[in-house]
């Protein structure tokens, strides 16, 4: 299955948090979009792997994702290394996508940035075809994306873009609401964490209202670039 967008988090629920409404507004033009999480999140406070995995089903659904996948990779203890690059190497060649989004570049959690430099440079190092990969014990072929993209997290970082998601801010808010162990409801009895709380929940909201603002839209994501965008004109640019 060739993907037009292929996503990456490293854990179940930072795509939803990220990039959710851009995700959704990419599927509702045509687009193929596929994701790919590094862990199960397995040493979050709250919830469990098989919470997590019944979640992240959920959302899937939701988004209209055509496909995702789960590395196994270890949930805070995963590095960048060869072995750890030649699986985000299979997963950009099983599925050849023209873009990839992948986590914050710096954040909070430790997983998040190393995440971000890991599937960044398996992207490089997924167009050399010096690099042999196997998968089901096929050899695979080389494959760059087109761009890396990065999301935002909890740092409020500053975007070199935006995406107007104001008709779809609805279904990004459904598809993190689906991790429902992870964030604040009223009469949980889990321990509270940074995520976990009212101000949280509203924060992804405000966040999205106050980056809509900067271009006059209701609510947008924002994103870093790794290179130069380029256009055809500068009508091109709004």
């Amino acid at each position: 299955m060739k993907l037009d967008i292929l996503c990456f988090g490293a854990h179940p629920d930072d795509i939803e948090l990220g990039c959710s409404g851009t995700i959704a507004k990419e599927i509702s033009l045509g687009k193929k979009v596929g994701a790919v999480d590094l862990t199960r999140g397995e040493l979050g406070t709250r919830g469990s792997v098989e919470i997590r995995n019944a979640e992240s089903k959920k959302a899937s659904e939701i988004l209209g994702l055509a496909t995702r996948e789960n590395l196994d990779l270890r949930d805070g203890f995963f590095i960048n290394d060869e072995a750890h690059q030649i699986k985000v190497i299979e997963m950009i060649r099983k599925y050849k996508p023209e873009i990839v989004i992948c986590n914050a570049i710096d954040d909070r959690h430790v997983d998040h940035g190393k995440g971000s430099k890991l599937v960044s440079d398996a992207c490089f190092l997924s167009g050399l075809r010096k690099i042999e990969s196997n998968l089901n014990g096929e050899k695979q072929e080389a494959w760059r994306p087109k761009v890396v993209y990065h999301y935002i997290q909890w740092k409020n970082i500053e975007p070199d873009f935006v995406v107007d998601i104001t008709d779809f801010v609805a279904i990004k808010t459904k598809a993190i609401l689906a991790y429902d162990s992870q964030f604040y409801t009223e009469n949980s009895k889990e321990p509270v964490t940074p995520i976990a709380t009212k101000n949280f929940l509203e924060s992804i909201h405000y966040r999205s209202q106050d980056l809509g603002r900067l271009v006059g839209v209701d609510y947008a994501e924002g994103f870093t670039v790794e290179r130069y965008l380029a256009v055809n004109s500068l009508s091109d640019l709004k």
